[in-house]
């Protein structure tokens, strides 16, 4: 249980940084952009630690308090969560 509990949350953080990346060069193209629900949906999937860095290194929605939020608190839920599983 705890090992499928990892991957998961691996998985979902690394496709939650490199949608935020994508995101971000797309914005600076000028291009279709991620809808924000989306992102939203993959910070509470699990994603918080995938989204801060994403906000970090491509200083994507750094700007926005509720992304800063939003991750914050899926960061604290999430912890929690984790350690009552494992």
């Amino acid at each position: 249980r705890g090992e499928s509990l990892n991957i998961y949350y691996i998985i979902v953080n690394i496709l939650t940084f490199l949608v935020w990346g994508w995101d971000k060069f797309r914005a600076q193209a000028q291009q279709w952009r991620v809808p924000e629900k989306s992102l939203v949906f993959l910070v509470i999937a699990g994603g918080p630690l995938g989204a801060l860095a994403g906000m970090v290194l491509f200083r994507h929605k750094t700007r926005k308090t509720f992304f800063w939020l939003l991750v914050g608190i899926s960061l604290v839920a999430h912890v929690v969560i984790y350690l009552s599983m494992s």
